[in-house]
């Protein structure tokens, strides 16, 4: 379960790695942009609520969580679960089992990053459309629907909202193949504001007791 939450996490937010290969010029113009305001920030601060849905669009959970972004280094806090990655090894944290399971980064860059879930557009993974625009409080939203062009993934179709006057991702919603819906909603977010290098490396004498499981 620890593994799956950590996947969830990182993959629901990686619904952000979108393809080329679109015939909507419209959609993919958007996308460009947000990759591009995204790689003008130093570091970033988001929170962001993730709710489950049943097919019948009945609420099942509703988590809150909070990531921090620094060049290729990256902290995720969500639920019980806390992910560290100083660019080059990640801890993944489970505080109900006081477990840290830590793993290399890929060095060829095929790995999964939270920096991939706002910036890489282009893995051939997706064929995207742009639906429209429409009114959400003061903002304007574009929402790009994107279908996998893999059938044998878990998920069938991604709708993605992007803050048009921001240039910044909104919320991605994910509709899986069982009928499950999985939103994620970006609550709050600071740019460039300063982070200490530390914050991003799991530091085993604040959690004691910790069992670690290297799997380097």
């Amino acid at each position: 379960m620890r593994k799956l939450i950590g996947a969830l996490v990182l993959s629901g937010l990686s619904i952000m790695t979108f393809a080329q290969g679109s015939s909507d010029p419209e959609a993919k113009k958007v996308l460009d942009a947000v990759s591009a305001k995204f790689k003008t920030f130093t570091t970033v601060q988001a929170g962001f609520t993730y709710k489950v849905e049943d097919s019948k669009g009945k609420a099942m959970s509703t988590k809150t969580g909070t990531i921090w972004m620094k060049g290729t280094k990256y902290k995720v806090s969500f639920g019980s679960q806390e992910i560290f990655s100083d660019g080059k090894t990640a801890w993944s944290y489970d505080k109900s089992t006081n477990e840290v399971t830590i793993t290399t980064i890929d060095p060829s860059g095929n790995g999964i990053t939270p920096q991939k879930l706002f910036t890489n557009f282009y893995d051939k993974d997706f064929l995207y459309i742009l639906n429209g625009e429409k009114k959400v409080g003061a903002k304007i939203i574009q929402e790009i629907e994107m279908t996998p062009t893999d059938k044998s993934k878990n998920f069938h179709k991604v709708y993605l909202q992007i803050d048009k006057t921001a240039k910044t991702i909104y919320s991605t919603k994910v509709l899986e193949n069982g009928g499950n819906r999985y939103t994620y909603t970006v609550s709050s977010m600071k740019t460039n504001a300063a982070m200490a290098d530390n914050i991003f490396v799991f530091d085993k004498k604040k959690y004691p007791g910790v069992e670690e499981v290297d799997l380097r």
